[in-house]
């Protein structure tokens, strides 16, 4: 790390945003024990695009709700098999995607997968935490919350 790029105090749950598909806030995990950030994708669907793998879902930003999807379409940068906390290896597709965590964008790669049983629309693994980013596990959102209506939105349940 640089002197221009000190590192950063996070708690165990942030709030980050996607600002290159359009997501201002999302509330994430932050997985120390996962290497690889992983993305709560919906509607997984692969194509080609121009002879390239791409891939297209959606991302529900509330955390119980599937309201106000956000449709996205990124090349694949890679696919993995990835082994979950429960033991279970699945395949997954990974797309670059910038990550606004704390006050900073980063570029990640980030798994596309079902979270459907998880808390979190999100978890930001070590990769991405290595690139200036500290842990404090008994702290939560020390980079800044969303205004309360966005933060209300996040409670809502479909009904």
């Amino acid at each position: 790390m640089s002197r221009n790029d000190p590192t950063r105090t996070i708690g165990w749950r942030e709030w980050v945003g996607l600002p290159g598909v359009g997501v201002d806030w999302l509330k994430a995990k932050i997985d120390t024990g996962a290497q690889t950030s992983s993305l709560h994708a919906f509607g997984l669907e692969r194509f080609e695009r121009h002879g390239a793998a791409w891939v297209r879902f959606e991302i529900h930003p509330w955390q119980r709700s599937t309201a106000d999807p956000i449709r996205v379409e990124l090349p694949v940068h890679d696919t993995r098999h990835v082994r979950s906390s429960s033991g279970h290896t699945e395949e997954r597709h990974v797309v670059l995607i910038d990550v606004r965590l704390c006050g900073r964008v980063v570029p990640a790669e980030v798994t596309l997968t079902r979270r459907d049983a998880m808390g979190f629309r999100m978890l930001v693994g070590r990769e991405l935490l290595k690139r200036g980013f500290l842990v404090d596990s008994s702290a939560s959102y020390l980079g800044g919350k969303p205004p309360r209506d966005v933060r209300r939105a996040n409670r809502r349940e479909d009904g």
